[in-house]
């Protein structure tokens, strides 16, 4: 039998010519070339501060548009429109890690000037002009976070065992519809929440840092559930058959085969919630105040923290200025840190703990 072959029309050839390898980076390095010798023209002529971020996206855009065009030129449409995908996506990305790596860039090159010893082992007591510290600030904050992870982890992390593992009907619908309420609530109303219900049987006016710890546990609450239950959900159901059928109960199928195996996944969601409520200063502004002084007591007292530590250097600027503003980027760029620390050790554990692959 004679097998006939047609021709491939040249708009839909899939191996036809290609541009070579080096052709997008040289169209690249010369669209963003040819943006900035632009902006750098209209920038003198009309005498405005050159844009270097403007330029580097008129230059993407350029590229974007001038490789599309050699390609359905040279390869066909369909690796013109690959190509149009590629570059988009890719633009994407560092359009979206622009702001990110801005922010790192900033906080890092104006919060260097004052990480030094006397800011890790002082407080801001009896300081009004330069000096001083933010121990007192990194202390509370500790101690807040604390506080508010073991009110908010065991109680979280029961929710999602009981959404997963035993609930059914209406309860179960209830708590989930209260849980996705409680993930949109404004950290201040958090914040109300929690001194209104202290205020009820302390009096107005009362500041701690657990009333702070509390008001945070409102915010960690939902975000532990939502991301635990997720993770329980992914344990795949023959684990548990297999357990049950060797006489296994159902709570000690819990602990032992359902947590071990998800608890990756639930790490990383608390190490999310502690990330997301550690940086949060109109709550703790309200229920745990302000203060010059070291107070390690959760129950009495106001407590700083680091949050309402950048607010009130930023706010209440003195003489020097300069003072308070090095030490609200150096409290800022500790923040940070803390949090990159917390996801780390999250990871750590999250390794340590988890099931080992089969060998």
């Amino acid at each position: 039998m004679a097998i006939t072959v047609r021709p491939v029309a040249a708009g839909s050839s899939l191996a036809g010519n290609r541009l070579p390898r080096s052709a997008p980076w040289l169209i690249l390095v010369s669209c963003v070339a040819v943006s900035l010798a632009l902006f750098g023209l209209l920038s003198a002529a009309n005498g405005n501060e050159f844009s270097l971020t403007g330029a580097l996206v008129v230059g993407l855009l350029l590229h974007m548009l001038v490789t599309t065009t050699l390609s359905a030129a040279i390869e066909g449409r369909r690796q013109a429109l690959d190509r149009f995908v590629t570059n988009l996506v890719t633009g994407a990305f560092l359009f979206a890690m622009l702001p990110l790596v801005s922010l790192g860039i900033t906080v890092v090159s104006n919060g260097m000037a004052r990480l030094d010893v006397e800011f890790f082992n002082s407080s801001m007591r009896n300081v009004t002009g330069e000096g001083g510290g933010a121990l007192h600030a990194m202390v509370g904050t500790l101690w807040i976070t604390l506080a508010a992870t073991i009110i908010s982890v065991p109680l979280g992390l029961m929710t999602s065992i009981y959404l997963v593992e035993y609930g059914r009907g209406k309860l179960a619908k209830t708590i989930t519809f209260l849980v996705d309420v409680m993930t949109g609530i404004p950290s201040i109303v958090a914040g109300l929440f929690a001194y209104a219900l202290f205020a009820l049987f302390l009096g107005p006016g009362v500041r701690m840092g657990i009333i702070g710890a509390v008001a945070l546990s409102v915010l960690m609450i939902p975000v532990v559930v939502r991301s635990s239950e997720e993770m329980l959900k992914l344990v795949p159901n023959e684990l548990r058959e297999a357990s049950y059928a060797l006489g296994v109960s159902k709570w000690l199928t819990i602990v032992k085969v359902v947590l071990p195996t998800s608890i990756a996944g639930i790490t990383t969601g608390i190490m999310l919630s502690i990330s997301r409520v550690i940086g949060e200063t109109a709550p703790l502004l309200i229920t745990a105040g302000f203060t010059a002084s070291m107070n390690n007591n959760l129950f009495n007292d106001r407590m700083q923290s680091l949050p309402v530590f950048v607010y009130t250097q930023f706010a209440n600027q003195g003489n020097p200025a300069f003072a308070f503003l090095e030490r609200a980027w150096a409290a800022a760029l500790v923040l940070i840190l803390i949090v990159m620390a917390m996801n780390l050790i999250a990871r750590l554990v999250a390794v340590k703990f988890s099931p080992k692959k089969a060998r």
